[in-house]
């Protein structure tokens, strides 16, 4: 199976990297200035479950991008979806997969419409990664898991391919029955991480200190509501894995989020936060719940540093 991997940062190269470690037949679709320098040095992943050094990986440019490809990866930011999606179209033929690893569910409608909803699985990634100014990958924990699934049954065959691509290769690779149910468990995990760090401006640890734990669990309640009524109630022990990790004391745990909103940069509060709130059913009026004062929180923000 031929796998274009768009981008080489910190999620995508370290995927990207696992498998071509592992044989597989791998292009990176990266900027110049990333091409030049995987050419130069190389793809370094540093890593608890093992260091890697790939030299000279393959890569392409988006204007030389004319093959079609079998497996696509995308793991971009949801701000930058829309010219990733016009990176990777020449590379989509008629049994393409393509497989999301971004956070929330707006991409989905977005890939449907735009590359046909046949091509497009569902899936998610738990990884904790940074790209470093060397341009080595920085993995942070021990936990490195893809998971993904059939949108359609007509996409059987096709989740079939890709498992047997992804498996063996250095990381967790799980097919899932309801993989939509997963990503709204994570959605509504990582929304609450975003949402209460951004909204206080700490850590969950520093959250916890200052006797927060209660706002915690009650915004993770509210994204709960909103998971159950879109007809995807997380299950019990997804549930009670976020509230443990929102309310851990100590923790040095921070939405990546609360980076790029103090940074002054983009973020994916609208695709995280803000389609959330979207998605919730009767709203009071006036609306003061927590998850709609962290999206103001987040969209103010982005106005100021826009001026």
């Amino acid at each position: 199976m031929r796998i274009l991997v768009l981008g080489a940062g910190a999620i995508g190269g370290y995927f990207g990297g696992r498998l071509l470690d592992a044989g597989r037949d791998v292009t990176f679709l990266v900027r110049p200035e990333r091409a030049k320098k995987l050419s130069k040095q190389g793809l370094s992943i540093q890593s608890a479950s093992g260091d890697l050094h790939l030299t000279a990986p393959k890569t392409l440019l988006k204007e030389n991008l004319r093959e079609q490809f079998d497996l696509v990866i995308l793991s971009c930011k949801a701000y930058d979806l829309d010219s990733s999606i016009d990176a990777i179209a020449p590379a989509i033929g008629p049994q393409t997969a393509v497989l999301p690893l971004l956070n929330g569910m707006r991409h989905l409608e977005v890939l449907d419409e735009r590359l046909g909803s046949q091509h497009v699985l569902g899936g998610t990634c738990f990884i904790s990664t940074r790209l470093e100014p060397n341009g080595s990958i920085l993995h942070l924990s021990d936990v490195h898991i893809v998971r993904f699934g059939t949108r359609s049954p007509e996409q059987n065959d096709m989740a079939t391919n890709v498992s047997a691509a992804l498996s063996g290769a250095g990381f967790e690779a799980l097919q899932c029955e309801n993989i939509l149910l997963d990503m709204w468990e994570k959605w509504i995990f990582l929304a609450s991480m975003a949402g209460l760090t951004c909204l206080l401006r700490g850590t969950i640890g520093d959250v916890a200190a200052a006797d927060g734990t209660d706002v915690a669990k009650a915004l993770l309640d509210e994204c709960r509501e909103i998971a159950t009524a879109a007809g995807y109630p997380p299950r019990p022990e997804a549930y009670q894995f976020a509230l443990e990790r929102l309310t851990a004391p100590g923790s040095p745990i921070a939405a990546s989020m609360l980076g790029d909103l103090e940074r002054g940069g983009p973020t994916e509060g609208e695709h995280v936060l803000g389609d959330l709130l979207r998605r919730r059913k009767n709203p009071a009026s006036p609306d003061l719940s927590l998850l709609r004062l962290a999206t103001l929180h987040l969209r103010t923000g982005q106005i100021r540093s826009s001026k």
